[in-house]
C-alpha cells in the first residue's frame, strides 16, 4: 500500500503548486468558466490582465486549440479520463503566443474541472533547436538530405508542380586530394553561396551529400528550370576561367516532379549521370522530357 495524503498535506501540496511562477492552477464550472485561478495568471502575462474569474477558459487559448480543449474539459466534467497532458498555444497580453501543456481533471459531483497549465517554452525552444540541427548541414548551413527528401515528398504529395535539380561538383574528389578537406570545404561553402545568389528566394537549396546539392524549384516550367540550372553551371565555369586543366566546374540533372519523391530523385540522378557521361560542365534533362 502506497499510503494516503491527508487533507492538510493536500493543502500544502496545492500551496506549493500555487506559488509556482510557471504553473497555473485553474478551476472551472461545468461550462468552462473560470471560478478560481492561482497568482501565476498575472506573472505569465496571459491573455487578460487582472482577475480571470468569470472569463471562459478558451479566452486564454489560440482558437486552433479550442476543439481539443473543449473535448478534454467535457470528458473531465463527466469524470472520464482524458488524454493526459496536451500541448496548447496560449495568448499573451502583448499579442504574442507561447506554448504550454495542460491537464484537466474532474471535480466531485461533476460540478466542473480542475486544470493545470505549465509553461514549456524552454522545452519547445530546445526541441526546435534540435530539429534544426538534425535537418541542417553544419558546413554550408543548408538543409541536409533528410530535410530535402521530406520537402520533396511534401510537394509531390500535395500535387505541386515544379522541378528538382541535382548539382554535382566535377572532380570534387581531386580537389580534396590535392588541397585537403579544408580546401574542399571552402569550395562547398562557395558553391552553396553561388546557388543561393543565383536562384529565387522560393527555391529550396540543400546539400545532399559530398559535392552534391539538391534544389527544389516549385511552380516553374521546364524551360525556366533548365535556364536556372544552366545559369548556375555557366557562372561556376566563369569563376574558374584561366584555372587550366584543374578548373572546377559543375554538372546538373533536372527532372519534373513525378508520382513520388523516390521516382523524381531517380530521374534527376539519371539526368545528372548523363551530364557527367557527356563531358560534365553541362545540364541534362530527365528522359521523361524528351
Amino acid at each position: 500500500m502506497w499510503g494516503a495524503i491527508s487533507p492538510g498535506e493536500a493543502s500544502a501540496l496545492y500551496r506549493l503548486v500555487a506559488q509556482s511562477p510557471t504553473d497555473l492552477v485553474l478551476k472551472t464550472d461545468r461550462m468552462g468558466r473560470i471560478v478560481h485561478a492561482t497568482a501565476a495568471t498575472g506573472g505569465l502575462g496571459l491573455a487578460f490582465a487582472g482577475d480571470p474569474v468569470g472569463r471562459h477558459l478558451l479566452e486564454l487559448l489560440h482558437p486552433s486549440c479550442s476543439e481539443a480543449v473543449l473535448a478534454e474539459h467535457a470528458a473531465a466534467v463527466r469524470g472520464q479520463d482524458g488524454s493526459g497532458w496536451i500541448e496548447v498555444l496560449v495568448l499573451a497580453q502583448d499579442g504574442s503566443q507561447r506554448w504550454m501543456e495542460m491537464k484537466l481533471g474532474g471535480l466531485p459531483e461533476r460540478c466542473g474541472a480542475l486544470g493545470l497549465l505549465r509553461s514549456i517554452d524552454e522545452r519547445r525552444a530546445l526541441e526546435d533547436r534540435l530539429f534544426v540541427a538534425a535537418m541542417t548541414d553544419p558546413l554550408t548551413r543548408l538543409t541536409n538530405r533528410e530535410a530535402f527528401v521530406r520537402m520533396l515528398g511534401h510537394l509531390v504529395e500535395s500535387n505541386a508542380s515544379g522541378h528538382v535539380a541535382l548539382f554535382d561538383l566535377d572532380h570534387f574528389r581531386t580537389i580534396n586530394l590535392r588541397h585537403g578537406h579544408s580546401g574542399g570545404d571552402k569550395v562547398l561553402v562557395a558553391f552553396a553561396r553561388l546557388l543561393r545568389s543565383l536562384l529565387r528566394a522560393d527555391d529550396i537549396v540543400s546539400r545532399v551529400g559530398g559535392g552534391t546539392f539538391g534544389v527544389l524549384l516549385p511552380e516553374v516550367d521546364a524551360a525556366t528550370a533548365h535556364s536556372a540550372c544552366a545559369r548556375v553551371v555557366a557562372a561556376m565555369a566563369e569563376l574558374n576561367e584561366g584555372a587550366g586543366r584543374h578548373r572546377l566546374t559543375a554538372s546538373a540533372g533536372v527532372a519534373r516532379f513525378a508520382v513520388s519523391a523516390d521516382s523524381t530523385l531517380r530521374e534527376a540522378e539519371l539526368a545528372l549521370l548523363s551530364a557527367k557521361s557527356r563531358g560534365r560542365n553541362r545540364v541534362e534533362r530527365a528522359r521523361r522530357w524528351h
